[in-house]
């Protein structure tokens, strides 16, 4: 039995179909991407997954139980965190306590809670900004907060909502490397939603391809980044071209 397996996921609003009928699963201790342009469906099935948004049809079984019906806060007891795509930071929480925030799904313990948090610092490199506050942050660093916060629920399966937008290269590599941390080290299935191509490209073992809310392709980075449909709807021949030189 997969892990996560998304049966026939359809969300409509009105008259619009964000996500149509898409099948997938996700095995343990998996990464995959996630892409597509702009408008695809992509934040959508993630409000779909972590239950932030009730499916129009179809199901969702996650280790085992079928989450379908479950609500947002009790999908997250079950070990799905996901990330935001937009951010802002706000209030007057240092970096720990945000992090606490996390961690105290498990626990009533604030001391637990902060132990727990400490270690998560540590293990993201973040544990020299404990004190600092998060809306004082660089927006780098506020990503791998967030980060830091969702692992604090202790999730068997992260999702990752452009967590590189707006990075430069030095911090697409923090990233990247907190990432394959998450994944290798602490044995966290991940499903991330990226435009920059080169951290897809590099981290994903398998990519899934939306397009206009359906499913289109699916695969291999290298076999994604050569089918026709997946260039003709999203990556372009520049980026082809440029994979090639």
């Amino acid at each position: 039995m997969a892990f996560l397996d998304v049966q026939y996921l359809t969300k409509a609003f009105g008259g619009l179909r964000a996500n149509d009928n898409i099948s997938f699963s996700l095995e343990r201790h998996e990464l995959v991407g996630l892409i597509g342009p702009n408008g695809a469906g992509k934040t959508t099935l993630f409000n779909c997954i972590s239950g932030h948004y009730p499916l129009t049809s179809g199901r969702i079984v996650f280790d085992g139980e079928d989450i379908t019906e479950l609500k947002a806060h009790d999908v997250s007891r079950r070990g799905i965190a996901r990330t935001f795509q937009v951010y802002v930071a706000s209030g007057d929480l240092s970096v720990r306590e945000k992090v606490m925030v996390g961690c105290f799904m498990h626990t009533h313990s604030r001391s637990k809670a902060g132990s727990k948090a400490e270690r998560i610092l540590k293990d993201l490199g973040l544990h020299d900004l404990r004190d600092d506050l998060v809306s004082e942050l660089p927006v780098a660093a506020q990503k791998r907060v967030t980060m830091a916060t969702a692992l604090g629920t202790e999730p068997k399966l992260l999702l990752l909502d452009e967590v590189a937008a707006g990075l430069n290269t030095m911090e697409i590599d923090e990233i990247l490397a907190s990432i394959r941390h998450v994944h290798k080290d602490m044995g966290v299935t991940v499903m991330l939603i990226e435009h920059v191509m080169e951290l897809v490209m590099k981290v994903s073992e398998r990519v899934i391809v939306l397009d206009y809310g359906e499913k289109i392709a699916e695969g291999p980075p290298e076999a994604i980044a050569k089918d026709p449909r997946v260039i003709k709807a999203y990556l372009g021949e520049r980026y082809v071209k440029g994979r090639m030189e």
